[in-house]
């Protein structure tokens, strides 16, 4: 009963300032206040304020908020794992194995230039000896093999 008295007080002064506004010409503002006015007459009349009441008052009402919180929070959490770790399941098998097909070749290492002249040949170096101690044997052959 309260809830539909303070409607109508609302609908009322909205209907008042609709009408001081169109009095100061102002026709488009007011039309727009007078159907933000007529909004809380028609959820009186359609039964959703008595609605809204009913279940504000109920338990099980809330517990079913609380449940749907939940249901959003599990949702919310799921998508914000996916996106970190890239995908669904489907999508990172898919990675991986379009990763394990584009893997280097041995013979990728030369650059792919298309036709025109080759570049001028470099002398090659003398191999040095590693040391016993030495650990960078791998990485001159390496050097070595790109011509540095």
């Amino acid at each position: 009963m309260i809830a539909e008295t303070i409607c109508s007080a609302v609908s009322a002064a909205g209907l008042g300032v609709a009408a001081i506004t169109a009095y100061r010409k102002r026709f488009l503002a007011a039309t727009r206040i007078l159907a933000y006015a007529l909004v809380p007459v028609a959820l009186v009349m359609t039964g959703v304020v008595k609605w809204a009441a009913s279940t504000a008052f109920s338990p099980v009402a809330w517990v079913g908020f609380g449940v749907l919180a939940v249901a959003w929070l599990l949702f919310m959490t799921t998508r914000a794992v996916e996106r970190r770790r890239g995908g669904t399941r489907k999508e990172r098998r898919a990675a991986a194995r379009a990763a394990r097909s584009e893997a280097v070749e041995p013979a990728a290492s030369v650059p792919s230039l298309g036709p025109g002249s080759k570049p001028a040949a470099r002398p090659k170096a003398t191999p040095t000896a590693a040391r016993p101690g030495d650990d960078f044997s791998d990485i001159e052959a390496i050097l070595k093999k790109h011509g540095i």
